[in-house]
């Protein structure tokens, strides 16, 4: 049976607003149960996303939120992360042992969307998800070198599929692992998207919760090929605050609307920069536009990225920021932003789409 206090607790935990997913608890259906004994509460909570080093803070921030109630003393959260499959508009095919795919991109080049996209994937799977990492920029493959497996090359049991090398955890396929890493690729279209749709269909992901798919810059072949034929669960558009980025990041966000592909949200790279030297912190980028993109269009910011010669550093030396060192601010910034997105993601279903035009197209 069910105590009044039981019932009071339940009651404030509706109304306490989960950040990651941006919804109440309630609304996300998450409470699973709640026990008091005295003054000591026990709270099991379901998540959609990963979750496995989150428990202590959010039984702080919970704790905070019942303060109000005066016999309240500690409060212990159970935190279950359970990653469901999000299903995608157009009835695409679901890819075997996939349950959600997300898209990095960015309107332009030299934005920092690969760097973002890998630490996205390393920040999921440090928080205990099964991730994978495609790199689509068939052109300028980046993600070997910067996941630390320069010079590694798949292996194949039966000639028809491959293993994807692994790095610190996370799967990770790319066209530089098959060719010499100065090598350019001079293909045209076609041949581009086929070997897209080749990388993905022919590696051996096993059951991942998410892969991760580092986007090439701007709004071409590729893209349109992944929206079309692979079931893309949301993206996630890279911008700096420049109005330059901005105005083609632009153009990214409205590619994947026009698709029905669900934009999770904006991440603002090189928001801020704060000199290692005297502290002194400047937008050396310009401030605010992330934000005011975000709110242009209806989609959250995920996060705002600081420009650190450290995040540069770790990236070229084949150790990503959160590899190297999770728990720095540095590393922090990157696993708030993973669960923003993973969140999002699980939060789409019961939140819903932000209103945006519908687009036609008429021949004349």
């Amino acid at each position: 049976m069910t105590s009044e206090r039981e019932k009071l607790v339940h009651e404030c935990l509706g109304a306490f607003v989960e950040p990651h997913l941006n919804l109440s608890l309630s609304a996300a259906n998450a409470v699973q149960a709640v026990r008091v004994d005295g003054s000591d509460v026990s709270l099991q909570i379901r998540l959609g996303f990963p979750a496995r080093h989150y428990a202590t803070e959010l039984g702080s921030a919970i704790q905070r939120h019942l303060s109000h109630l005066s016999w309240i003393g500690r409060v212990h959260v159970e935190l279950v992360g359970d990653i469901a499959s999000r299903a995608v508009s157009r009835n695409l095919r679901p890819v075997q042992g996939i349950k959600n795919i997300i898209a990095v991109a960015s309107g332009k080049g030299g934005v920092g969307k690969s760097t973002t996209a890998a630490n996205l994937a390393l920040a999921l799977q440090w928080d205990g998800a099964a991730v994978g990492l495609l790199d689509a920029d068939i052109y300028g493959p980046s993600q070997p070198r910067m996941m630390g497996l320069s010079g590694e090359r798949p292996t194949s049991q039966d000639q028809k599929t491959v293993n994807a090398p692994v790095g610190y955890g996370v799967k990770v396929m790319s066209i530089g692992f098959m060719i010499d890493e100065e090598q350019p690729m001079v293909w045209r279209g076609p041949m581009v998207t086929q070997a897209l749709v080749q990388l993905l269909e022919t590696t051996r992901w096993g059951d991942l919760d998410y892969l991760i798919v580092d986007m090439p810059p701007g709004t071409g072949d590729t893209q349109l090929t992944l929206s079309q034929r692979v079931p893309v669960s949301g993206a996630v558009i890279v911008t700096t605050p420049q109005d330059i980025a901005l105005l083609d990041a632009r153009k990214g966000l409205k590619m994947f609307q026009k698709v029905e592909v669900p934009v999770l949200g904006v991440v603002e790279n090189m928001s801020t920069h704060i000199c290692s030297n005297c502290g002194h912190e400047e937008h050396v980028f310009g401030a605010g536009g992330g934000r005011r993109m975000a709110q242009q269009y209806g989609v959250d910011l995920l996060a705002e990225l600081p420009l650190d010669i450290r995040i540069r550093e770790q990236a070229d030396a084949g150790r990503p920021t959160v590899a190297a060192d999770p728990d720095s601010p540095l590393g922090r910034a990157y696993i708030d932003m993973a669960r923003n997105v993973a969140g999002r993601l699980a939060a789409w279903d019961a939140k819903g789409p932000a209103a945006f035009p519908s687009i036609s197209v008429e021949e004349t």
